[in-house]
């Protein structure tokens, strides 16, 4: 409503005021009630396209196939327990294996890698820190490979004989390689390279 329309009805200016001032109020409770009508509008068109996402998601639960799904969780679970098992396996055999060396140090192994092929690892259990069945094995592996081994006897160091030493000849030198420590022979091969070579070929 215009206040020209009303001056042209021939009122009053304080009536128009009124009349005015009262327009006014109405018209403004008419935006604010059509202000909460657009709001309300809004969170229902929110409200249906989160009810329709929803639909949609059900939607494409239910096309999974469930077999499927529980056949790939199962795969993944045998994948794990396999490198765990995997896992333990490595770690089982490096305690093993150090086991094994400080057991053959020992027994006064020369060389455990040069022990280990005359062993029957398969048959060897790592119990604690102890390995069964070893002490038996090694039993006959100094028996028949005793040069693997440092003597438990004490051994004559030998005379070290430069080449050409009018009073040479090693006769003190032991004449079985099996008899002489891994460090007599170290010496030997070093100071006296042919005396070294003439007792391993025998």
């Amino acid at each position: 409503m215009e206040r020209k329309f009303l001056e042209g009805l021939g009122l009053e200016k304080e009536a128009i005021d009124k009349i005015m001032v009262e327009h006014g109020k109405s018209t403004n409770d008419y935006k604010e009630k059509a202000a909460k009508v657009e709001g309300l509008e809004s969170q229902i068109t929110d409200y249906k396209q989160k009810l329709d996402n929803r639909d949609n998601q059900l939607k494409e639960l239910k096309r999974v196939d469930a077999d499927a799904l529980q056949k790939k969780i199962d795969e993944l679970q045998e994948t794990n327990e396999n490198d765990k098992k995997a896992y333990q396996e490595k770690l089982d055999k490096q305690a093993f294996d150090f086991a094994l060396d400080k057991a053959l140090s020992g027994a006064k192994a020369k060389s455990a890698k040069a022990v280990r092929p005359f062993l029957d690892i398969e048959n060897l259990k790592l119990d604690g820190e102890k390995i069964i069945g070893l002490d038996e094995q090694l039993e006959a592996v100094k028996e028949k490979e005793a040069y693997l081994f440092e003597s438990d006897q004490q051994t004559k160091t030998p005379t070290i004989v430069n080449p050409g030493n009018p009073n040479g000849g090693g006769g003190n030198t032991p004449k079985n390689i099996a008899d002489m420590t891994y460090q007599e022979l170290a010496e030997l091969k070093t100071n006296n390279p042919a005396q070294f070579e003439q007792l391993t070929k025998n």
